[in-house]
């Protein structure tokens, strides 16, 4: 004679199968995703702050050059020999000279978003730089 087992019957001693997420785990998840953007973006500030500055440079630097080839061909610094006014990205909208035909200054301004302190910079044809912690 075979036996036959018997389930019981009713909602306890049916299996449980879960499917999807728990509340709970929803919540570590936003949690964590939570401190790694605390995280996160103030070091992408600090880096786009950064590179928002080498723009700064590399104008100063392009006019610097400008100004030596004038010096090169004239034996003097003039200031229609400066062709760049601005940085390559537009980050400083403005590149200014004073020379006095020996010497010369470079300024770039109008810097946003840039490192505090560092909104103008400066170069000058003896290769001072300013200001100091900018460079």
């Amino acid at each position: 004679m075979i036996r036959e087992r018997r389930r019981p019957k009713g909602p306890e001693h049916h299996a449980r199968h879960q499917v999807g997420f728990t509340l709970i785990e929803l919540m570590i998840v936003v949690a964590i995703i939570g401190i790694l953007a605390a995280i996160a973006y103030p070091s992408y500030q600090g880096y786009v702050e950064r590179s928002r500055l080498s723009d700064g440079k590399a104008g100063l630097m392009q006019a610097a050059g400008e100004m030596e080839r004038c010096y090169t061909q004239n034996y003097t610094y003039q200031a229609a020999c400066l062709q760049t006014t601005e940085s390559p990205e537009g980050v400083y909208t403005t590149i200014s000279l004073e020379e006095s035909g020996e010497t010369f200054e470079l300024e770039a301004s109008g810097g946003t978003r840039v490192p505090s302190g560092c909104a103008t910079l400066t170069l000058s044809s003896d290769g001072a730089r300013g200001p100091e912690g900018c460079w």
